[in-house]
């Protein structure tokens, strides 16, 4: 398994210096930094090859993350619009081709912050399968991976549960589309969360990870971090294990991830380095165990 952390952790709003954080996260000694599936779609290919250089000359991977605008709503009643969320994410797709990301992670499926103005699930079903269906040919030509993140209630009504996304994927038919499983979700629906990463099996395509107020790993052990590594090894997952901490309040992140208190006793630049580089330390060694 190789870790990573999103590029958010930093700043209150959902903009930043990609060099500056991809140097930061190879300092700390991270392997992968997850980056935003909308900035990559607007960089021009001298933006994207000065990312991708600097990844190959510091050894980080970049996995590609969206939470999609609802003007890009794969289960929208629209067709127009489900349409346009079509070729948005094949333009997505087609820079993390030039990039070298090979997994595009989130919400693919619908748009994020739900505001559930719209909950007819068996029609966001079969009309974000059908445009899944679509996208994964894209993605199996550009040999790219998609793990559909499974949300809690209370930011999406289309995929809440392991199962119900195993039954969702297995509708797509695609090795392309796979599941991905964030602890910090799970906590809030899984009965077992632990047995929900070994039910998703080889279909877990992706996983992230914070506590159950999306603190760091180790930051207040909500979570038992042993038991996530020998649940994630007992099915012979070896693919990306992605930090996603959110401590800051205010600006865009802190309204989006409903952060509504500080989390970081206050700190500054230099104690949020030493925050996630402990919590990195922290999380291998429950991980080698």
């Amino acid at each position: 398994m190789k870790i990573g952390t999103g590029y958010a952790y930093w700043g209150n709003d959902w903009n930043c210096d990609y060099i500056q954080v991809t140097n930061k996260v190879a300092d700390i000694g991270f392997d992968i930094l997850e980056i935003g599936a909308d900035h990559l779609y607007h960089m021009s290919d001298e933006e994207i090859e000065r990312l991708k250089e600097t990844g190959r000359q510091r050894n980080i991977e970049f996995t590609t993350n969206s939470g999609p605008s609802r003007e890009n709503d794969l289960a929208s009643p629209n067709k127009a619009v489900r349409e346009h969320g079509i070729d948005y994410f094949i333009k997505v797709m087609q820079n993390m081709k030039k990039l070298g990301s090979k997994i595009l992670v989130g919400a693919i499926y619908s748009f994020w912050p739900s505001d559930f103005a719209y909950t007819d699930k068996a029609a966001a079903w079969k009309h974000s399968i059908e445009a899944l269906k679509v996208l994964s040919k894209t993605a199996e030509e550009l040999d790219i991976e998609i793990a559909l993140e499974v949300l809690n209630r209370n930011e999406s009504y289309i995929l809440n549960e392991c199962k119900e996304a195993i039954e969702y994927v297995e509708k797509i038919g695609s090795r392309s589309i796979t599941i991905l499983l964030d602890t910090y979700h799970m906590n809030i629906e899984e009965d077992d969360m632990y047995e929900a990463l070994r039910k998703a099996g080889k279909l877990l395509g992706h996983v992230h990870v914070g506590e159950n107020n999306r603190k760091l790993p180790g930051m207040n052990n909500s979570i038992d971090w042993k038991k996530i590594g020998r649940a994630l090894k007992d099915i012979n997952y070896e693919k990306a294990v992605v930090m996603e901490p959110f401590l800051l309040t205010g600006g865009e992140v802190g309204r989006d991830i409903r952060v509504w208190r500080d989390l970081s006793n206050g700190a500054d630049s230099e104690q949020m380095d030493k925050y996630i580089s402990d919590s990195l330390k922290f999380l291998k060694g429950c991980f080698a165990e």
